[in-house]
């Protein structure tokens, strides 16, 4: 008799390993990829990377062991040795490392830069080191870096001072640091040589990499035959008040001198990344004109590099999340979401329709890379649903189907009690077809009643994935009983850019009357699903939509808004990104369009009468903590029955462990207050 399953727990979902993205030998026999072991105590979380063979014969095994995590894995050209940047003992910053992978023994620290060094890559013949470190404005080498360090150190004053914008991104607050590009030879005590140091480039006032979480990356990357190297790079970041800023990509030469300007225009490209031939440079390009949203799309152009890139994928209308080529440079396979999926297409590399792969029910896809010196195409890549958390996988296209290398969470997972969403479809009011997901409760039984939690997604531009969750697990939200709706409203991606762009203009009225109609049709299409017992809500853009329905609707016994806006006009003067809004609501505050006096949550506070929970993190400054103060004011003022919870330690995203056991303690105890 099989065991029983039981409902998710926090613990259960949080103590779950997590597996990376993966690294591919160059030979394709060999995958290396992260595993973290998370722990509530952040110091005794561990991450460490593995190795698996690619053809699935053998377990993977680890070949680190250390608590430092190691990230931006690379392999040497003749598939020996990886490269990773970490921290470890007496670094003062993270430097790169090599290790022979198929020998194992202790890695061997490389870079020595005050710095730091990260995002490494071997030359095409593995003799030297490409890699990224972020330096101060007119700092020539390190020592200089090391002489301005000391000399901050020593004021005695903390004050940032600004001339421009952006001052913060998410969490942070932004300094005069940049990426440079470096290269070294790759070995121990070699010196490093700043490619960027003194050049016009780095000196404009626009210059920049791309933000990321843990701070600017430039994507570098070798040029065929190792005598120069492409990154991307933002020329006019120091216009984001008041212009869309874009990003190009540049060519230095190891030989010194500037570097050279590959692409030019109002359009933005990134990722460069050169066919396994080298007789062409691939990239991505976006925007180009005043819509608020637009695909990643792939272009290419041939090396060595003359005239413009050349779009390639005809009427692709889908976004490109990762893309790699066959050995044989022939073909493109290309990762893009769809439907609640992220799917594998296929594409000539010189140009032409991108087409299915095949399609597929269950989960996603996620960091596909293929070997560049294999025999045959090998696709690996990380697959997970929101029953299967993430593993590393080996892609079959002709059997439409892959093989799991790794496996750490299979066992557990199959312990626990839930099922795979249910996918519906309805046309709505406006002539449009909306794809939702319903999650349903464990121990489920047909013929009883539920009560319905309306789950908002954020964005707006994202789209509810068949995935793993952790901050907002979909499973663990049912856990008590409840069903869950998520619905892929106007403004979504994954249904083409046509859909995605038409929030434009309509950033919360046509949304939230889409998710009321999916409620409607849900309540039709499921007698399971008990009407008069409904709250919804959701985070960032979800919880601006979970303020607006406060505003425009009583249907719901609660909401729940974390990190919403309250107030459209101050979310634009405080936020750390500015212009987009703009865009969105049709013009500049001040001259109060439209969308600024009709779709403001805050100026139907006299409509406010739903109890409502707030959180919000204090450290977030993409929806900074004023929006939810304004909010908690305006409840209190009005003595509606709500609850405000602060995060002094979080940011946009609540990532402790024990504030994420907290966070979920409070919800679920918050739904259940009006739902049972």
């Amino acid at each position: 008799m099989p065991a029983a399953k039981s409902p998710i727990t926090h613990e259960t979902l949080w103590l779950m390993k997590r597996a990376g993205a993966p690294a591919p030998s160059p030979d394709g026999k060999w995958v290396v990829f992260s595993v973290t072991e998370p722990a509530y105590d952040e110091k005794s979380q561990i991450s460490d990377l593995w190795i698996v063979p690619a053809d699935g014969s053998a377990k993977p095994r680890k070949l680190t062991f250390t608590k430092a995590p190691e990230a931006g894995v690379a392999w040497s050209p003749d598939s020996r040795r990886i490269a990773f940047s970490t921290r470890r003992e007496g670094d003062e910053a993270s430097q790169v490392y090599v290790l022979d992978a198929g020998q194992g023994g202790e890695a061997q620290r490389i870079t020595s830069l005050s710095t730091g060094a990260t995002s490494p890559r071997f030359s095409p013949d593995g003799s030297m080191l490409l890699f990224t470190s972020s330096v101060y404005p007119g700092a020539a080498d390190d020592e200089a870096n090391k002489k301005i360090a000391a000399e901050r150190k020593a004021r005695k004053y903390s004050a940032r001072v600004y001339e421009g914008f952006p001052i913060r991104y998410w969490d942070k607050w932004l300094d005069d640091m940049q990426p440079h590009a470096f290269v070294q030879p790759a070995e121990a005590g070699a010196r490093a040589r700043d490619l960027l140091a003194g050049s016009k480039l780095a000196a404009s006032k626009g210059f920049a990499g791309t933000e990321t979480a843990s701070g600017q990356e430039l994507a570098a990357a070798w040029a065929p035959g190792g005598k120069s190297v492409v990154f991307a790079c933002s020329v006019n970041r120091n216009q984001a008040a008041f212009a869309g800023v874009r990003t190009h990509l540049f060519e230095a030469s190891l030989e010194g001198g500037e570097s050279r300007e590959i692409t030019s225009g109002q359009a933005s490209y990134s990722q460069p990344k050169f066919r396994p031939d080298g007789k062409a440079l691939y990239m991505l390009h976006s925007g180009g004109d005043d819509k608020v949203y637009h695909l990643a799309r792939l272009a290419m152009l041939a090396w060595p590099a003359s005239g413009e890139p050349k779009p390639i994928g005809g009427d692709f209308d889908r976004s490109v999340n990762s893309f790699a080529f066959t050995p044989d440079s022939r073909t493109i396979y290309l990762l893009a979401e769809e439907a609640g999926h992220e799917k594998l297409f296929t594409m000539p590399a010189e140009g032409g329709t991108a087409k299915l792969a095949f399609d597929m029910k269950l989960g996603v896809y996620t960091g596909l890379a293929i070997p560049e010196r294999s025999p045959e195409p090998v696709l690996i890549a990380n697959w997970e649903s929101s029953i299967n958390p993430a593993e590393v996988v080996r892609i079959d296209p002709r059997a439409a189907s892959h093989q799991p290398l790794s496996d750490f969470n299979s066992a557990q997972a199959a312990g626990i009690d839930w099922q795979p969403p249910r996918h519906f479809w309805f046309d709505s009011q406006r002539g449009k077809r909306i794809h939702n997901l319903l999650i349903l409760p464990p121990a489920f039984d047909q013929s009883e009643k539920y009560p319905l939690v309306v789950m908002i997604h954020g964005g707006p531009h994202s789209m509810w994935r068949d995935q793993f969750f952790l901050r907002w697990n979909y499973h663990y939200l049912t856990s008590p009983g409840f069903v869950l709706l998520m619905t892929d409203y106007t403004g979504s991606t994954g249904y083409g850019e046509k859909f995605a762009q038409q929030i434009q203009g309509d950033p919360l009225k046509g949304p939230g009357e889409e998710i009321e109609e999916a409620v409607n049709q849900a309540l039709k299409q499921f007698p399971f699903i008990d009407g008069a017992r409904t709250c919804a809500g959701g985070a960032s853009y979800g919880g601006h939509m979970a303020n607006w329905l406060q505003a425009t609707t009583t249907r719901y016994r609660c909401l729940f808004s974390h990190a919403g806006l309250i107030n459209l006009e101050s979310q634009w003067g405080s936020s750390d990104t500015i212009f987009h809004r703009e865009v969105g609501n049709g013009g500049p505050v001040w001259e109060q369009g439209p969308v600024w006096r009709e779709q403001n949550p805050i100026r139907y506070a006299r409509n406010f009468r739903t109890p409502i929970l707030l959180s919000v993190g204090e450290k977030d400054y993409r929806v900074p903590l004023n929006q939810t103060i304004e909010n908690w004011s305006v409840l209190q003022r009005l003595q509606i029955p709500s609850r405000l919870v602060v995060y002094p330690d979080e940011n946009h995203w609540v990532l402790n462990g024990e504030n994420s056991r907290f966070f979920y303690s409070e919800l679920l105890g918050w739904l259940k207050k009006y739902l049972d």
